[in-house]
């Protein structure tokens, strides 16, 4: 056994015994001579110019790429529903319940950010994914649990997302019809083959190894959402000073009201009001990928403080983005405000704007497509290089050079399951083309598990709060009353999808 040396890292120590160690990585690491002793310097003992303190090379990350990702995962083709939301809550509810819901999201991320070292925040070990920090703090059912959760929500976002990109796809070739024949239909156009172009071009970004490697990506797509909810908002500005008056009422569409979708009924009413907050919530939702995001950061300062002034920056500025969208959206259209402000067509002309900003919202949902699901892709990978750790098919890499993306170290199965998986959201996009619907049991779905249950008991661990104190009761009672707002809002988002249904025919998505 080697002597075990005062300046290699914990983790490094660890595993110089284990016979499947590469040697070369150990004898590379670069020390210092002298540890620091000074820890309020941030510098952690055991610091190495090349290497992290987990003994993987060193990360990059920083608060500005953070909340790249950030924004990217946020401010998704959510923002374009929001304004039907504050329809259909009204003037005092809408943006009342959009701030509680940056609210919450804003603290639990901030417990979330808490848990991505075990133990000490800048010299604990590391968790990389979700599911690793709740392996570390509570371990048992609840990581399979959590899993599952964590995983089936990626895979309906993805499918979500390929839904909004055939969305805004179609509504480019509608907008340019309505242009050509002097706005007088008809207009027929289906999504399936938009679908399919989409499929194809997120099946060449998933051969990116890693979320390291997709961070000019999320930048792009990070300006491509500030494009096209630049371009809502100023049509909705536009439209509310055509019409010389703000639209809609305090109490959001009333019963018996006509709109484009028919007469709303008592019952209508409701589940409208609860698949809004489904909306909402989809629209907020990103902590299913905070400790993946945390784990590019480097350090120090430690990744925690970072991840926290990350996460305050983006919520700040997509609520800003989202009380914006979403109220001049209400008040350019009232009570018939489109489920998508872009797509929806509120606007016809001018048409060109239009496409430019429906453009946008696919090269952005290109780059919030692998966003979402580089966790799910490291998670299956992971799991098939442990189980045939000695298979060349599962784990030999061949490097190749892409325009515009560099070199990419290929690898056989990763190309064959991920080529797969993109295949099978996109059938199953074709088979369920309902973005509203889907956008809101997704958001109800993953909100009080991902959200908040999870960062608030794995905070509750971390650092050992006692069971019925006052810090206790209080997140306790936030988590039930999230977990209501979960149920009711996943209820009217059910409602609305089996409303669609009834009148759908699978591979037939015109408009």
């Amino acid at each position: 056994m080697l002597p075990r040396s005062r300046t290699l890292p914990p983790r490094i120590h660890d595993s110089v015994t284990d016979e499947n160690r590469d040697m070369r990585k150990y004898l590379q690491v670069e020390t210092r001579p002298k540890l620091q002793e000074d820890t309020e310097t941030g510098i952690p003992p055991g610091y190495s110019k090349c290497f992290d303190d987990d003994g993987r090379v060193k990360r990059t990350g920083t608060m500005l790429t953070a909340s790249s990702h950030i924004i990217t995962a946020v401010i998704g083709s959510g923002v374009l529903s929001l304004s039907w939301a504050i329809g259909q809550l009204g003037w005092i509810a809408g943006p009342t319940v959009m701030i509680l819901f940056a609210f919450v999201i804003y603290y639990t991320s901030c417990l979330l950010a808490e848990c991505y070292r075990t133990g000490d925040s800048v010299s604990g070990r590391r968790n990389y994914t979700y599911m690793d920090a709740v392996r570390s703090n509570l371990g048992g059912a609840k990581v399979k649990i959590c899993g599952a959760i964590q995983y089936i929500n990626l895979f309906g976002v993805a499918i979500g997302y390929t839904i909004a990109a055939s969305t805004s796809m179609m509504a480019i070739q509608k907008s340019n019809c309505y242009h050509a024949n002097n706005d007088k239909g008809p207009c027929l156009v289906s999504g399936n083959i938009y679908m399919i172009m989409f499929g194809v071009a997120e099946i060449i970004f998933s051969q990116i190894p890693d979320f390291s490697q997709v961070s000019w990506l999320s930048i792009v797509a990070a300006v491509m959402s500030f494009t096209y909810s630049t371009v809502g908002l100023g049509l909705g500005v536009a439209k509310t000073a055509e019409n010389k008056k703000f639209g809609g009422s305090l109490l959001g569409v009333s019963i018996g009201a006509v709109t484009k979708s028919g007469v709303v009924t008592p019952t209508q009413k409701v589940w409208r009001n609860l698949a809004a907050l489904g909306d909402i919530a989809f629209a907020y939702s990103y902590s299913v990928i905070l400790i993946e995001i945390q784990d590019t950061l480097k350090s120090p300062p430690a990744e925690n403080r970072t991840m926290k002034k990350a996460t305050l920056l983006s919520i700040i500025v997509t609520t800003v983005f989202y009380l914006l969208c979403g109220c001049m959206g209400y008040a350019a259209f009232g009570d018939n405000v489109p489920g998508n402000l872009l797509t929806g067509f509120g606007f016809y002309n001018p048409y060109w704007l239009l496409d430019i900003a429906n453009l946008a919202i696919v090269v952005h949902l290109v780059g919030a497509y692998q966003v979402y699901c580089q966790p799910l892709f490291a998670f299956v990978e992971k799991w098939t290089s442990e189980k045939w750790p000695n298979m060349e098919f599962m784990t030999h890499e061949y490097e190749a050079r892409f325009p515009l993306i560099g070199n990419i170290k290929l690898n056989l199965f990763r190309m064959i399951w991920r080529t797969i998986f993109v295949i099978i959201t996109t059938v199953i996009s074709m088979l369920m083309p309902f973005f509203s619907d889907v956008v809101g049991i997704l958001g109800a779905f993953g909100f009080w598990p991902l959200t908040v249950y999870f960062p608030v008991e794995m905070y509750i661990v971390h650092k050992k709060i006692k069971k019925w104190s006052t810090p206790w009761l209080a997140m306790q009672m936030l988590s039930i009353v999230c977990l209501v707002v979960s149920v009711a809002a996943a209820t009217g988002s059910v409602a609305g999808l089996m409303l669609d249904l009834k009148s759908y025919k699978p591979f037939q998505s015109s408009s």
